[in-house]
């Protein structure tokens, strides 16, 4: 009589099949696979052989948690083939005491842990065994998976790239932060996957939400949700008061690693703070992690539409002040992500990019989420379309209507801009350290036919307001380059454009802001009340603000709002221009000094110069890369820097990963907040 067939262990090949599924990158210790994909084990056998005549062999597999209804087990045989879109496991070779198996899973198959179980039966007997643990994750890779993106550059750009740019400032003057995404580094994928079971959904329900573990649709909505903590156990709490005492100022972030592991480390409590940008970049690296292409987004003069009207109202008063009377606000940029998917809920024509976006603006559905919303429904004016597609309708389309409210309280309306919401949408380059401009797939060009239909479709739903005619003209310019701590100079230019005399007044004003447009404190002032225009005259006027006012409260985005208003006291004619303006940080200045090699120590030295006129002192550096080293602090190895002194750190570092990595650091003291720098270094690989 035959021996039941007896396990004694499995080779789960690792690193074949974790390079074939394009998980190699988080290493080789735990098999992480992609769905709808064949991969290849090897049973080894205690006392003999798999034997075809005697013995049946079959397989499942289950995940989730059976006691909480959200678990599924499935149950396939050993075939002599695979077929597609379903479990199923064909022989490879069978040699002595070694069967090697090819097993597939569907393309539909839900994400997360999966316990692989082998069924061994001879005449009657039967014994399970565990073969080991395999982590399923979406497959871009695959024609057959709602996630396929077929162009490989994306898909490395998109999904394989653990690093990349964040873009911030005004949309005349771009800059760009590294960000550490990380979402191959340690235990990562395990925070991601924890993650899931945190949100809403799953507490209220967990079997409704297990069931929807496969539709990413579903699964990047759910996370939309649970990167903020406003309603569940998410990762982030969101502040925008320029206090942080109780936290870690949203600009100190270099990336994600450590937000993630600051969540898991503390029980899943709220990791204190975020805004827009760092939201963004979280979310990025969960779903890239999880297998969904995705890109992060920053939309420079950004609607937040509160009133649902698709209009942006500023209020001033008769002193060129801004007033704080509507809920609307327009942020000088924010940030979102965009994330690779078919669309089968809604009608043919909306797959590809969709919008998501984790920051806790409104509420969606009762829950702080925003998304997906398909690009091509927000391009096309399809406002009906599921998820939130008016809101991100309004964030790059709204226009911004300007008031002048007299001291009797009566408003008058000033001036329309149907143009100046939605600037320079920008997102990184594919392969590239860039800048690329995606307006395109948000808005149509300017004055086309298309542009104006979009327009019209919105205008018959909610009455846009028209433009104002004008007979004189207001511009305000700056310095293209305006560096932190030194004055700053502005200049006005009103234009007569009649043959008549134009009496004015002209009033400028300054404040310090934060990125979301809201004011923090005033820091210039201008008022003449006598300006006089002569027939077809230009006349130009400076404004400077003094470091010495605006360093009292400039908050770490270092923007400072210019406003300037034009009171023609015979018509009642009058003009508003408005410019923020992003003073720039001095630079950090990153070396590394040694033969770039995996697994061999180098040294990242980091220079600074002290630009101000003034003493710094409390600094400190922060280094982390991923792939090259987990994040390192330094104190400033002197108390006090003096002004045009220059201060160096050493970092010492044994990079993990071949390939083009980035340095990221910044740079924090009294004075200057969170200065970034960033060093891209080729990591040759290790050979014996």
């Amino acid at each position: 009589m035959s021996q039941t067939l007896s396990v004694a262990t499995t080779d789960l090949q690792c690193k074949v099949n974790n390079t074939a599924h394009n998980t190699d990158e988080f290493g080789f210790d735990r098999l992480i696979l992609r769905r709808g994909s064949r991969f290849t084990i090897t049973v080894h056998f205690m006392h003999r052989g798999y034997q075809p005549n005697d013995d049946k062999v079959s397989f499942f597999v289950q995940t989730g948690v059976e006691a909480s209804g959200a678990f599924e087990k499935i149950t396939f045989p050993l075939s002599n083939s695979l077929a597609e879109n379903s479990w199923n496991a064909a022989v490879v070779s069978n040699v002595g005491k070694q069967l090697t198996l090819s097993i597939c899973s569907p393309s539909t198959s839900k994400i997360g842990y999966f316990s692989l179980n082998m069924v061994c039966s001879t005449k009657g007997q039967s014994r399970i065994f565990n073969l080991g643990e395999v982590i399923l994750l979406f497959n871009p890779w695959c024609s057959a998976d709602a996630v396929f993106l077929d162009t490989e550059d994306k898909r490395r750009e998109y999904v394989l790239n653990d690093q990349g740019l964040t873009y911030y400032g005004t949309h005349k003057h771009i800059s760009s932060s590294a960000w550490n995404y990380g979402q191959f580094e340690h235990g990562i994928v395990d925070i991601c996957l924890k993650l899931l079971n945190n949100s809403k959904d799953y507490v209220d329900n967990p079997k409704e939400d297990f069931s929807k573990r496969n539709d990413p649709i579903y699964i990047s909505r759910i996370i939309s949700a649970v990167v903020n903590c406003n309603d569940d156990n998410g990762i982030l709490e969101g502040n925008w008061s320029n206090d942080y005492s109780n936290g870690i100022a949203p600009t100190k972030w270099n990336g994600s690693i450590s937000i993630l592991r600051k969540w898991n480390d503390s029980g899943c409590r709220p990791v204190r703070y975020g805004q827009c940008w760092v939201f963004a970049a979280v979310a990025c690296t969960v779903l890239r992690c999880l297998g969904i292409a995705t890109r992060h987004i920053t939309n420079f003069n950004s609607a937040h539409d509160k009133e649902q009207d698709l209009k942006i109202d500023n209020f001033y008063d008769e002193g060129g002040k801004p007033l704080n009377l509507t809920k609307d606000s327009m942020w000088n940029y924010h940030c979102w992500i965009e994330c690779w998917m078919t669309r089968p809920d809604l009608n043919p024509g909306y797959d590809g990019w969709q919008v998501l976006d984790p920051t806790p603006q409104e509420r969606s559905g009762g829950v702080f989420c925003c998304g997906p919303s398909p690009l091509k429904a927000i391009k096309n004016g399809d406002v009906d379309l599921k998820y939130d597609t008016p809101f991100v309708f309004a964030e790059v389309n709204a226009d911004c209507v300007s008031w002048l409210v007299h001291k009797d309280g009566s408003k008058k309306q000033i001036s329309v801009n149907h143009q100046l919401v939605g600037q320079h949408i920008s997102t990184k380059a594919v392969g590239r350290d860039e800048r690329e401009d995606v307006t395109h797939n948000y808005k149509y060009a300017e004055g086309s036919k298309e542009e104006r239909d979009t327009f019209n479709k919105a205008d018959a739903k909610l009455n846009l307001p028209t433009t104002l005619d004008n007979t004189m003209a207001i511009k305000l310019n700056s310095s293209k380059a305006n560096p932190n701590g030194k004055n700053l100079e502005t200049t006005v230019v009103v234009t007569n454009n009649t043959s008549a005399v134009k009496n004015c007044r002209l009033v400028l004003c300054a404040q310090t802001i934060f990125h979301n447009g809201k004011p923090i404190q005033e820091c210039g002032w201008k008022d003449l009340e006598s300006f006089k225009l002569g027939p077809q005259e230009v006349k130009t006027e400076t404004f400077q603000v003094l470091y010495s006012d605006y360093s009292k409260s400039i908050s770490e985005h270092n923007q400072i709002c210019i406003t300037s208003l034009v009171i023609e006291y015979d018509a009642n004619e009058v003009l508003v221009a408005k410019k923020v303006i992003t003073l720039e940080n001095p630079r950090l200045d990153i070396k590394i000094i040694g033969e770039p090699v995996q697994y061999r120590e180098m040294v990242a030295e980091i220079c600074f110069t002290n630009p101000l006129s003034e003493d710094l002192c409390h600094g400190v550096f922060h280094v982390e890369g991923a792939g090259l080293t987990e994040e390192q602090v330094f104190q400033c190895p002197i108390k006090s820097i003096s002004p045009g002194q220059e201060v160096k750190v050493r970092a010492k570092f044994t990079p993990q990963k071949s390939g083009l990595r980035k340095m990221i650091v910044d740079f924090d003291c009294n004075k200057l907040k969170d200065l970034k720098g960033s060093k891209n270094v080729i990591i040759k690989p290790y050979h014996e």
